[in-house]
């Protein structure tokens, strides 16, 4: 990818983060138009157009979302990671690769005591995080809007639907289904 794109960022995308975050919110992996292409996760992908309109209606951001790593946007009490890393082939994270990155979500988490609500963005996200807390999957079933009292470290888990294009797209995820999720993380941290 770095030969075809040599201006691109094309290296493991690191966490966007505010000071003392109470929320994560954990994506799939950087998109290659995306977060590959900018450095920012959400950033440069029609998924960052829903995400970031809603962190700022919600107050979790401040500043204007122009898709550009560089556009002074900022996080209020919040940071964004992605289970994987690194762009993934076929835009779709492999096993060993999702595995590989659990230490880094790990160590994200570790890094950030003041994480009380973690938001997955799709099944994968909401797996791997489980999975890296050795957790049992089966006890916290994924469901959009569900929330999981996790018991570890006073985490909550919120489920949603990816917010891709596809799942906007075809109905799948509306506008209102994603801020209804917000609204639920919104009273929680309250």
């Amino acid at each position: 990818m770095k030969e075809a794109h040599p201006g691109w960022f094309n290296a493991p995308v690191p966490s966007f983060t505010s000071k003392a975050p109470r929320l994560l919110v954990i994506g799939l992996a950087p998109g290659m138009k995306g977060a590959n292409c900018t450095g920012r996760p959400f950033t440069g992908d029609y998924a960052g157009d829903l995400l970031y309109k809603t962190l700022l209606d919600f107050g979790f951001a401040q500043g204007t979302y122009r898709a550009s790593p560089d556009d002074g946007l900022t996080l209020r009490d919040a940071m964004i990671t992605n289970a994987v890393r690194c762009l993934p082939p076929q835009n779709k994270p492999t096993g060993p690769e999702i595995k590989a990155c659990r230490p880094f979500l790990l160590a994200t988490l570790a890094a950030n005591p003041s994480v009380r609500a973690v938001l997955a963005l799709g099944r994968i996200a909401h797996e791997t995080f489980l999975t890296a807390l050795d957790l049992r999957r089966a006890a916290f079933p994924f469901a959009h809007g569900a929330q999981h009292n996790l018991g570890t470290g006073g985490l909550t888990l919120f489920d949603s639907y990816h917010c891709s294009r596809y799942n906007t797209n075809t109905g799948r995820l509306t506008e209102d289904m994603f801020r209804s999720v917000f609204v639920k993380i919104q009273t929680h941290l309250s």
